[in-house]
């Protein structure tokens, strides 16, 4: 009988452990779905980082989409909040928070997909920052954003505020990912490379709202200036047109191209004979697929003579 004691005993032990064990598990997966406490209003953010575009005008429209998790905590509706946060001082500076939108929920599907569309117009709508609204979008600094944060509501009335956001960092249009569509390079007159020998991918930086800086690549080689880290920068004015500073910016140095001088189609006329200087050095704007393009003529100066380079980039769209 003693033995009979121990054995139950020991099976009633197992069976309760199991089914705490198990317990647990649905506890803890169901705290990683919502990312809180098992409180229900679980929501994904299709896109968390969006990239706002000056220039693109007031009512040019970004998005992202909301898959809300159906279950038996449904949510009925989503409130989108903004702030914006002023990156250039040494210390940012965070605007008030306002509701920028509710989006409400048919509950229809487990998984229900709510587009999100937006502009500067309501980005900028009820935002003070330093008790000022927001003025056009020109004014906007590259690394200023808006973060829109999340806050559900189910139909038994609970409010929950999400873990997750969505950044809208101010960029500008040419930033981004190019790959050569025509490519040639002169040595010392002599047609040397052309666009296969370019790399698949170069990587354009905005620095502020009109500059940009070409990351690592001159033309098809990897650039060995120690004095501009390999980079080199131009300017898209209002009109579309490409030139190339002087001076690295903000700084007094002056743009180099493999450690040599660097030249244009303006600084050094006659010895950029090559590469198309009467109908180069502007820009070409997709406005349906994205895919714009930047026809450039620049080079360096080396002491054996000039190295003249012309490509046609377009920008990757994924």
């Amino acid at each position: 009988m003693k033995n009979l004691k121990i054995l139950f005993l020991g099976i009633a032990v197992t069976f309760f452990t199991a089914c705490s064990n198990q317990y647990d598990d649905l506890n803890r997966e169901s705290d990683l779905l919502t990312g809180t406490e098992n409180i229900g209003g679980y929501i994904t953010v299709g896109k968390p980082s969006i990239p706002y575009v000056v220039g693109n005008g007031a009512t040019f429209s970004y998005s992202t989409s909301l898959t809300a998790f159906q279950s038996s905590e449904r949510i009925v509706k989503v409130e989108i909040y903004n702030q914006f946060t002023n990156t250039v001082p040494a210390t940012p500076v965070k605007s008030n928070k306002v509701l920028m939108k509710t989006l409400i929920f048919p509950n229809i599907n487990q998984n229900e997909v709510i587009t999100n569309a937006f502009n500067y117009n309501d980005l900028k709508a009820g935002i003070l920052l330093s008790g000022s609204a927001l003025g056009a979008d020109t004014t906007l600094k590259i690394g200023d954003y808006w973060t829109l944060s999340y806050i559900t509501t189910t139909a038994s009335g609970k409010v929950r505020q999400n873990s997750i956001s969505t950044k809208v960092s101010v960029a500008t249009r040419f930033a981004g990912t190019y790959k050569c569509l025509s490519g040639m390079y002169y040595r010392i007159g002599v047609l040397t490379y052309q666009s296969a020998d370019w790399p698949l991918e170069t990587v354009i930086e905005s620095v502020n709202t009109t500059t940009y800086r070409v990351k690592k690549y001159f033309g098809p080689f990897n650039n060995s200036s120690t004095a501009t880290n390999g980079d080199y920068y131009f300017s898209v004015d209002g009109a579309g047109n490409i030139t190339y500073p002087a001076l690295v910016p903000g700084t007094t140095i002056p743009q180099e191209g493999n450690l040599q001088p660097f030249i244009t189609c303006q600084s050094n006329p006659t010895q950029m004979t090559n590469v198309n200087c009467g109908s180069s050095n502007f820009v070409t704007l997709d406005n349906v697929n994205g895919k714009d393009k930047l026809t450039m003529s620049f080079g360096y100066l080396a002491s054996t003579g000039p190295r003249e380079f012309y490509q046609v980039m377009e920008k990757i769209v994924n």
